[in-house]
């Protein structure tokens, strides 16, 4: 490590907090890749009882690192006596060979404390969420060549784990991707020191912080920031920083982690392209840089969320707004495997495999045209082969 100095057996729109906040919409997604890749049908528990994540889709072999960051410029908003603005970020990359052991997918105190607050009294063994099998190697040797650096943020109240399906998929198709922890903002950080903080100095005020959620957007705009500082500086947090191409930044999120990447590509020129899994926008969005809004048909078809009509107006670069059909806020997360193998998924929803594909393949597509220049057909309108996600053109 580096120091520098509706879950389960509830819904899953409670995966916003009970923070009164408007923020929770349905998760939405990005872009796809050169060829389309082929988009499993289901994912869930293997042979042994062991639930796994569905398996990256690149030709290579990601690694990952754990790398724990202290901004010394700030103080933490939500817990001042707590000190400096720490986060723990997650990177991911493309690596040589599939060596060293597999990385784990969250402590156990990370998961008792997500089960703890999302699905109290449904007796689920925090194991059964700490030990989902990944396809990341701890500290695998680093490819070669440098790649395009995507930072992804997780919906509030939602560990960073909960995008660990994106993150290996990015990686494995040729980007360097950073993995944020947003503390006091998760269901559970683990720190080195073997401290476990949840969210609830934030998730349980009886009202919202002053300025509602655009203060924690704008927060979260801070901490990436600070995330890209860290990385691409002249004395680099991280030991494989080599692999980074830092003219070639992007960010994508997961519903409140969407709205942050619009605040954060507003507020800082090095983030090229951004997207939005289902996020609800606050503040409101001016942006001339390329865009992708992606979200649940049920919730985001012009007209439905308003955030979205004006974030879209106010949109000046290449933009796309995309649907996905018979999904919900959870069904762009890891949550959903864990819904799916529990007997919770949402009836009528798509299969993990298949919303958790579809997913994958849009934002590798967006990501590939915007940061690698190169031409990606499934962006200019539907396609036969996915028929869940319709292309919606509203008047800016």
């Amino acid at each position: 490590m580096t120091k520098r100095t509706r879950l389960l057996a509830v819904p899953l729109t409670a995966a916003c907090l009970a923070l009164t906040i408007p923020a929770c919409t349905t998760a939405g997604a990005s872009t796809a890749a050169a060829t389309p890749a082929p988009v499993a049908s289901a994912t869930g528990r293997p042979a042994a009882g062991r639930l796994e994540l569905p398996r990256p889709t690149g030709a290579a072999p990601v690694g990952r690192d754990v790398l724990y960051l202290v901004d010394k410029t700030r103080t933490d908003p939500w817990v001042p006596e707590s000190g400096p603005r720490r986060l723990m970020v997650s990177m991911y990359y493309p690596a040589r060979s599939a060596t060293g052991a597999p990385a784990p997918y969250m402590t156990t105190a990370e998961a008792a404390s997500l089960l703890q607050r999302k699905a109290p009294g449904a007796g689920v063994p925090p194991e059964l969420v700490s030990t989902i099998r990944t396809h990341a190697r701890e500290d695998a040797p680093a490819g070669r060549g440098r790649f395009p650096l995507i930072v992804l943020s997780p919906g509030f109240g939602l560990p960073r784990a909960s995008l660990t399906f994106l993150a290996e998929d990015l990686a494995s198709r040729g980007y360097v991707v950073a993995l944020v922890d947003h503390a006091y903002e998760s269901s559970g950080t683990t720190f080195p020191d073997g401290r476990t903080i949840t969210c609830a100095p934030l998730c349980d005020q009886p009202k919202p912080p002053e300025g509602g959620q655009a203060t924690i957007t704008r927060s979260r705009a801070k901490d990436v920031s600070f995330v890209i500082d860290e990385l691409t500086g002249r004395h680099p947090a991280w030991k494989k920083s080599r692999l980074i191409d830092p003219r070639r930044i992007g960010m994508a999120g997961h519903s409140l982690g969407g709205d942050a990447a619009a605040a954060a590509m507003a507020a800082d020129r090095r983030v090229r392209a951004g997207a939005n899994l289902d996020g609800t926008f606050h503040p409101e969005v001016t942006l001339d840089r390329p865009f992708l809004l992606l979200g649940s048909k049920a919730d985001h078809v012009p007209g439905k969320d308003d955030t979205w009509d004006r974030g879209w107006s106010g949109m000046t670069g290449w933009k796309r707004w995309l649907t996905m059909d018979r999904t919900n806020h959870g069904s762009f997360t890891d949550l959903s495997v864990i819904q799916e193998a529990l007997g919770k998924q949402g009836e009528g929803l798509l299969t993990p495999g298949r919303s958790l594909g579809l997913t994958r393949l849009y934002l590798a597509a967006f990501f590939d045209r915007q940061l690698k220049d190169r031409r990606r057909p499934l962006l200019d309108g539907p396609t036969p082969d996915n028929p869940e996600i319709a292309f919606h053109a509203p008047r800016s």
